[in-house]
């Protein structure tokens, strides 16, 4: 039967106990990990979220009545225990931070029994995810995973202190909004007062800051919840946490030094990092040419090389059609596998057949310099030997080439040289490699909406010496716009915002919106934009993105304390799930499958 906890305090936390503490009576709280019955003398390992303590109980000590509790003691019982710290008296633990110590109790209190729990509650758990998250309430208690949650706390903290010394206002922004459906999609909640009408949940703050702005905050900032009704990846959630800022009369620069700053602060003090600065900045541009991907990694080589002059004229048809075509040909070296077996590589053309690929074709440079390829027999020697300079290609390398539209080139070889990484180990999560890319293009054609849509949001500025394209050639119009990346993985976003009414006119013309479409959507911040609106920029990072660089998790599952799984549901609450029907008839609602019965 549970006992009460009257008449003890709890004095410290498991591992806030130390050598110091030698002599003192304390009174600890918390799980029991494992308990071990000598024969006289039990030895009870207490958990709780600072770590591990040694109980020690014999009956001379503690009496009969508190021994035969600590009999009963098992794996996750609650319990409260006082007694006297001491120098350990067998071996000392050098694994534990208390190593040196245990406490020989005196009395102890049975707070809660547990049943015997479905996986041991261990650090580096082999059972399966979808098991611990069925009993996530369980998984929360493996002190990896707390460790992991508590820096998420002391990141969050340090964020608002840093965020705060620059002057920024926390602020907070609605939950339930207005659809503008521009983007992912949203998640829509139904009105019972206003039935027929939905809210929906914000995908970001982003026209509430920008209102902000106009309202003369001058500096806002929020760890905003958002939501999209998205396809879930390891870093996706449908419910996810930004850290969301924006600035008044700021420029790009302005941004960056102030995100440099908080990067600094926040990365040194939470793990020891020191982040030098400035961090390097890298165009669109020269990132796709280079690395085939807008958030490359950098902590690795084996850079894209465009041999497209290379190879024009070749006999080599699929080289020479792409070329007609308008595309281009590009080859990476994956340096010392020239031997890799012919199973591995076709293993490598599968896997960027899944980006779009046709095809991969191959060269291995052999030790006396030649080349066993693919499309040999299309190309003269001269041809081969200039393939070969263009990539570097020494003996024992392997140079892999793709031909189609530049889009597709750079996703095929962007993900191989990527994938070969992962596969030789080229790189560790030790390793933080920051990187800015900046001048993104404005916008991207979408074949199917067969209209350019933005590649940011409608409200990012175009850079100034490219406005006078947008009516012409929108395509080639760069945008005051900047992502921080991380190791390959984009941390954060932002950009200049548009605050001139005619770009702003421009630009949704250019996206296909009517007046009356941009009004009826977004009519609330035009409508503030006629009432003197200063220059603004912003920038958002992914908080849960951010914690899962920083513990080395391979999933924001890890660094989120109640997860929702690939299908956007949650295998502890069983959510989403149906409601009652009196619920739905309040809202207005008839589920579909209903309807048609």
């Amino acid at each position: 039967m549970a006992e009460s906890m009257k008449g003890l305090h709890r004095s410290h936390r498991c591992a806030e106990l130390g050598t110091v503490n030698i002599g003192e009576n304390i009174t600890v709280m918390g799980w029991v990990q494992k308990s071990r019955n000598k024969g006289g003398i039990i030895f009870v390992d207490l958990r709780d979220r600072s770590g591990i303590l040694q109980l020690i109980f014999e009956e001379a000590d503690c009496g009969a009545e508190n021994f035969a509790k600590a009999e009963k003691l098992r794996s996750e019982f609650v319990v409260a225990a006082a007694g006297k710290v001491e120098a350990r008296s067998g071996a000392v633990n050098k694994n534990l931070a208390t190593g040196e110590i245990e406490i020989r109790v005196t009395e102890v209190r049975i707070l809660s029994e547990a049943q015997t729990p479905p996986f041991p509650i261990e650090s580096d758990s082999r059972t399966k995810e979808e098991m611990r998250l069925k009993y996530r309430f369980l998984d929360l208690r493996r002190p990896d995973i707390q460790s992991k949650l508590m820096l998420r706390s002391q990141v969050a903290t340090k964020v608002r202190s840093v965020l705060a010394e620059e002057g920024f206002l926390e602020i907070e922004t609605p939950i339930l909004i207005k659809s503008t459906p521009e983007g992912a999609r949203d998640y829509l909640v139904p009105s019972r007062v206003h039935q027929g009408k939905f809210y929906a949940l914000p995908q970001s703050p982003q026209l509430f800051k920008q209102l902000l702005m106009c309202s003369g905050y001058d500096r806002y900032f929020q760890i905003a919840k958002c939501f999209r009704d998205e396809d879930l990846r390891a870093d996706r959630q449908p419910e996810f946490t930004q850290i969301d800022m924006e600035m008044s009369f700021a420029d790009v620069d302005d941004v960056i030094e102030v995100n440099e700053k908080l990067l600094k602060k926040v990365f040194k003090d939470a793990i020891g990092l020191d982040i030098e600065l400035p961090i390097p900045r890298m165009t669109w541009q020269e990132a796709m040419d280079r690395y085939g991907s807008d958030k490359p990694d950098t902590r690795f080589g084996m850079e894209l090389r465009d041999v497209s002059e290379v190879v024009k004229g070749c006999g080599f048809g699929v080289f020479t059609g792409a070329l007609e075509n308008g595309g281009s040909v590009r080859g990476i070296n994956a340096k010392g596998q020239g031997q890799m077996p012919r199973k591995k590589i076709d293993a490598l053309v599968e896997f960027a057949k899944g980006f779009g690929a046709k095809g991969l074709a191959y060269a291995a440079v052999q030790p006396d310099g030649s080349c066993k390829s693919s499309f040999a027999k299309f190309m003269t020697e001269e041809q081969m030997k200039a393939l070969m300079e263009a990539l570097d290609g020494q003996p024992g390398d392997l140079l892999l080439f793709a031909a189609d539209k530049n889009k597709v080139v750079w996703d095929v070889l962007g993900n191989l040289r990527l994938e070969i990484a992962r596969n030789l180990e080229l790189f560790n999560k030790d390793q933080f490699h920051f990187l800015w890319i900046t001048e993104f293009p404005l916008l991207e054609w979408s074949e199917e909406q067969s209209r350019f849509v933005a590649m940011h949001h409608p409200f990012t500025m175009p850079m100034e010496e490219d406005l006078d394209k947008i009516d012409t050639d929108p395509g080639a119009v760069r945008a005051k716009a900047y992502d921080i990346v991380l190791n390959g993985t984009e941390l954060g976003g932002g950009s200049v915002r548009i605050f001139q009414a005619d770009i702003q006119e421009k630009m949704f013309a250019v996206l296909g919106f009517t007046k009356e479409q941009a009004q009826e959507r977004f009519g609330f911040l035009l409508d503030a934009f006629q009432y003197g609106v200063p220059p603004h920029a912003g920038l958002a990072y992914g908080f849960d993105r951010l914690m899962m660089l920083m513990t080395g998790a391979d999933s924001i599952r890890e660094v989120i304390a109640f997860p929702k799984v690939k299908d956007a549901s949650d295998m502890m609450t069983n959510a989403p799930d149906v409601v009652d029907k009196i619920q739905l008839e309040e809202l207005g609602i008839l589920v579909a499958g209903e309807a048609t019965e």
